[in-house]
């Protein structure tokens, strides 16, 4: 598994446990669309900032690069307060340099909009496109009043999934069932069935099982982790680890078993503030008005993150699924034998996964229909 794809398990997990702490129903995020919005973050980051944003990708705490972009920069710093002028034409080189390179790795542009006197006009703006590369599915990403005067720029980031399973559920086949929130709890679910072959193995140490459902071309997979016991899965998430998670998914782990596989028929989405989550996951400096350095954008623009929005969507149907997410940040300036059941009935964690890159594009847990 190459380095972007173990980064991709820890962040994702990792996340996830974070978020838990606050949120007692469904969970549902993408990994891959927060990764990229960090990356082009990075991108603009130096010093303890850029080694924090890095070590979400396991990068090296301190490059030679990071060093030498450091020391560039406490020179300008110790000519502007000698001179006390600002180079307006260097500003814009810097800024120009860091979109270059925005657009050479995540295919980003530039899209200028008037946030001093048009704050609201621009965040509608934003909003639309958001809207519209995820087919309307995330809708007002920046909720009113989240952008201000204040507001100096804007990274946004979306994906959009929609994935045909390789062997679809027959519609004939959904029974109305109960799905148990707890031993105790339950509600009406439409409830999906089929017996295939699928990929599959049983944890002994867990009491769980996870499954690997394919879609069509069979480049991307959906893996549902199912504990035994109705009240199981909370019981075992603090013993799955990213490593943990990578050897049960790989292909000499999973064995290709006959399955009666039930999965319900369901549809997440949330939006979060990551800011408070990212921050406890040692990001704190992006959030920071004094520690913020995001001078390869601009050396003198005294940029932090404002906020760190995400949203998602899925719906998971006997066709396949459909998803979306969005990621936008604000930031500102001070200023084979018998058939094995897997009856996914209760509480279970699901992702979707890029098979050949090992990416993460969807993570979530579903407890509550």
């Amino acid at each position: 598994m190459n380095s972007l794809g173990a980064a991709n398990y820890q962040f994702g997990l990792d996340l996830f446990k974070e978020l838990r702490k606050t949120n007692e129903g469904n969970i549902f995020f993408s990994p891959a669309s927060i990764l990229t919005a960090i990356g082009m973050l990075h991108l603009g980051a130096r010093a303890s900032t850029a080694r924090q944003l890095g070590q979400v990708f396991h990068t090296e705490k301190d490059t030679e690069s990071s060093r030498i972009n450091a020391g560039e920069k406490e020179v300008r710093t110790h000519e502007e307060e000698s001179k006390k002028i600002e180079k307006t034409e260097e500003i814009h080189q810097q800024l120009q340099k860091y979109l270059d390179y925005v657009e050479k790795y995540y295919h980003a542009s530039l899209e200028p909009v008037d946030f001093v006197n048009a704050a609201e006009e621009s965040q509608k703006k934003i909003n639309s496109w958001v809207e519209s590369q995820t087919h309307e599915k995330i809708k007002n990403l920046f909720p009113d009043g989240s952008l201000s005067s204040a507001t100096k720029l804007v990274l946004v980031n979306t994906v959009y999934f929609k994935g045909q399973w390789d062997t679809e559920f027959k519609k004939e086949n959904t029974k109305e069932e109960e799905f148990w929130l707890n031993k105790g709890t339950s509600k009406s679910v439409l409830m999906m069935k089929q017996h295939h072959s699928f990929k599959f193995t049983f944890l002994e140490d867990l009491q769980a099982k996870i499954l690997g459902i394919p879609y069509k071309g069979k480049d991307l997979s959906m893996f549902v982790l199912l504990p035994n016991d109705i009240d199981g899965l909370e019981k075992i998430i603090d013993k799955v680890t990213p490593e943990k998670l990578i050897e049960w998914t790989s292909p000499r782990h999973l064995e290709e078993k006959n399955v009666n596989l039930s999965l319900p028929r369901f549809e997440v989405e949330d939006t979060y503030d990551l800011a408070a989550a990212l921050a406890a996951l040692g990001m704190a400096d992006v959030f920071s008005e004094q520690a913020a350095d995001f001078s390869a954008m601009s050396a003198r623009s005294g940029l932090h993150a404002q906020s760190f929005l995400h949203s998602s969507w899925m719906v998971v149907t006997e066709g396949g699924t459909e998803a979306a997410a969005a990621t936008g940040m604000g930031l500102a300036s001070t200023s084979a034998g018998g058939f094995e059941n897997v009856h996914c009935n209760h509480p279970f964690l699901f992702f979707v996964r890029h098979n050949e890159t090992d990416s993460i594009l969807f993570f979530g847990r579903f407890s509550s229909p």
